[in-house]
């Protein structure tokens, strides 16, 4: 029998017997500098109209745990802090709006604290609503941060010191190719090495948290509830000023 009957016919060859390149049949970021598969990926993410983001993110003490979807003109989803009091957020434009049950609302006014029954009964009216969160609110620059795609994956795509690359894996069966800072103290994302170079894995520098992104431009849609669902806070409060 042949040698050749090891490798028979180019398309055998080429399968069993070709290259060992590990960018053959990939988008070829894996070839690149760990700078400019970052900047690719950045790329990518800028350029997308939408995105799906699930995971925590570790910040001023608290733990967030996202599952939220965004697009460049809403978003909807839910949080979790610490492990416990969980709330839906959904932006239309520049409106944001809350829903949470009472006692969610409770324990906000009580500074976090264990509501009592009676503080319950009086968030009741808050249960399941909608509530419009003003603009001029606190609150709203650290909620809208959660529900801003641009702002969210511009802070969460950050990393800090020398960059390097090379490690290989997979998230959510995509090959993908790791860029990190400072070792891996100052940040990693994983980047696809299948079509579009987008980030699909980041865990952030500190151990703030670790994120998996997918539905790279997915359609959703996104409406404001309907009126008789919201409770506008704000509008509440300066007609009580007044």
């Amino acid at each position: 029998m042949l040698k050749g009957t090891v490798c028979v016919g180019l398309t055998v060859v080429l399968a069993a017997c070709g290259s060992s390149d590990p960018d053959a049949g990939t988008n070829g970021v894996g070839k690149l500098s760990a700078p400019k598969i970052e900047k690719k990926a950045r790329a990518a993410a800028e350029s997308a109209n939408s995105v799906k983001l699930s995971g925590t993110v570790v910040s001023k003490g608290q733990t967030y745990r996202l599952n939220v979807r965004l697009k460049r003109d809403g978003a909807m989803g839910k949080v979790s802090v610490n492990g416990g009091s969980t709330f839906w957020l959904l932006r239309v434009g520049k409106e944001l709006y809350l829903k949470a049950d009472a006692r969610f609302w409770a324990r906000q006014e009580k500074g976090g604290k264990q509501p009592s029954k009676s503080d319950v009964q009086a968030a009741g009216k808050l249960d399941d609503k909608y509530v419009k969160v003003p603009s001029g609110d606190p609150a709203y620059k650290q909620l809208s941060g959660f529900a801003d795609m641009q702002v969210l994956l511009d802070g969460l795509l950050a990393l800090s010191g020398k960059r390097d690359s090379g490690e290989r894996g997979e998230v959510g069966g995509v090959s993908t190719v790791r860029v990190q800072g400072a070792d891996g103290s100052g940040g990693i994302v994983d980047v696809s090495l299948d079509g579009t170079p987008y980030p699909l894995r980041i865990e952030r520098a500190g151990g703030a948290g670790t994120l998996e992104l997918d539905d790279w431009n997915k359609e959703f849609d996104v409406q404001a509830p309907a009126k008789q669902q919201v409770v506008d806070y704000g509008r509440k409060i300066v007609a009580n000023k007044g």
